[in-house]
């Protein structure tokens, strides 16, 4: 691994549920203000039909900037739908079902919350990128969160690139930015009124 790390990039999460012509536009704005990598769509519903209208409305977005679009989860939708991969929750177990569906063109990420065990796991299954969160305790959830020594241990060992998401502040950013590959900001940004402007703020702490 280099001794300094190239900065890491943008990778936006989209709320859990959103009005989506609204947030076609707002999602817009933030590409056009930010380079980004990725965009994942994480809604909440299972309704087949609201996930496809979204997928299709966003990729409009996105393809237009060249930023790939991945979906949480719904391995044969992203299939179905032609996106350019699948953000799975669930560690390293379903990696090889997502690669052997998807094709090796694919990108596939998987979120393994804090623990190293999993993310060698999911790379070792064949994950393009591990995620690590959330990078503080809150009261959400059993309060767990990724530590800082899992980040600077995957930066020095581990060649397969990490997101670091959930709980993002400035300062987080500011200390992870030298260990990390990615940001997955989401809700960060989503819940002010100028996410441009408050994508912004976080950023300004890398570099």
């Amino acid at each position: 691994m280099p001794d300094t790390p190239e900065q890491p990039q943008l990778y936006l999460i989209t709320p859990p549920q959103f009005e989506l012509d609204s947030f076609a536009d707002t999602l817009a704005r933030v590409l056009d203000a930010q380079p980004t990598a990725c965009v994942r769509l994480a809604l909440a519903t299972r309704d087949e039909d609201t996930l496809a209208r979204a997928a299709d409305t966003l990729r409009t977005v996105t393809d237009a900037r060249e930023v790939a679009l991945v979906i949480a989860d719904h391995t044969l939708l992203a299939e179905r739908l032609g996106l350019d991969g699948v953000h799975l929750s669930d560690a390293a177990r379903s990696v090889r079902h997502a690669r052997k569906t998807l094709g090796e063109d694919a990108i596939i990420g998987s979120f393994c919350a804090g623990s190293r065990h999993d993310g060698m796991s999911a790379g070792e299954a064949g994950a393009d990128y591990v995620a690590f969160g959330p990078v503080q305790p809150s009261a959400l959830d059993d309060g767990s969160h990724a530590e800082m020594d899992l980040f600077q241990w995957w930066s020095e060992v581990i060649e397969v690139p990490c997101v670091a998401e959930g709980q993002l502040d400035a300062e987080m950013i500011r200390k992870l930015a030298p260990m990390t590959d990615f940001f997955g900001i989401g809700e960060e940004i989503w819940h002010h009124d100028d996410p441009v402007a408050a994508l912004k703020t976080l950023w300004a702490e890398i570099g």
